[in-house]
């Protein structure tokens, strides 16, 4: 059950929301037993925000979270792979994002944890 939160600073179109979508439920299997078919995404646009002060550059934070324990070696290849992404999508510099993960145990679903 991943979770993507994805946070930038300008605006998207229907368009690359769609495609944003797409992509990162490609993505998500770099986790490894990680697929779409559990991915929730969620897209803020038009974010207010600021990195080292300033806010006149595209910006986005994601957090990425997973149930189950963490992979740092799957999570460098899936940095890279966000990085691409969100720099294609939103020309979002490399230096100009933060991707965050968590992995956790302790997830409700449908009435009950896990």
């Amino acid at each position: 059950m991943p979770f993507i939160d994805s946070r930038i600073s300008v605006k998207a179109s229907a368009e690359q929301k769609e495609e944003l979508k797409k992509r990162l439920g490609q993505a998500i299997a770099i986790i490894p037993g990680k697929s779409e078919s559990w991915l929730m995404v969620n897209i803020q646009d038009e974010q207010t925000m600021y990195f080292r002060g300033d806010d006149s550059e595209p910006l986005a934070f994601i957090c990425v979270n997973i149930y189950g324990s963490a992979n740092p070696a799957a999570f460098e290849k899936m940095t890279a792979e966000l990085t691409k992404i969100y720099g294609e999508l939103f020309n979002v510099a490399p230096d100009h994002m933060y991707v965050k993960y968590a992995a956790s145990t302790d997830w409700g679903w449908n009435g009950s944890n896990f």
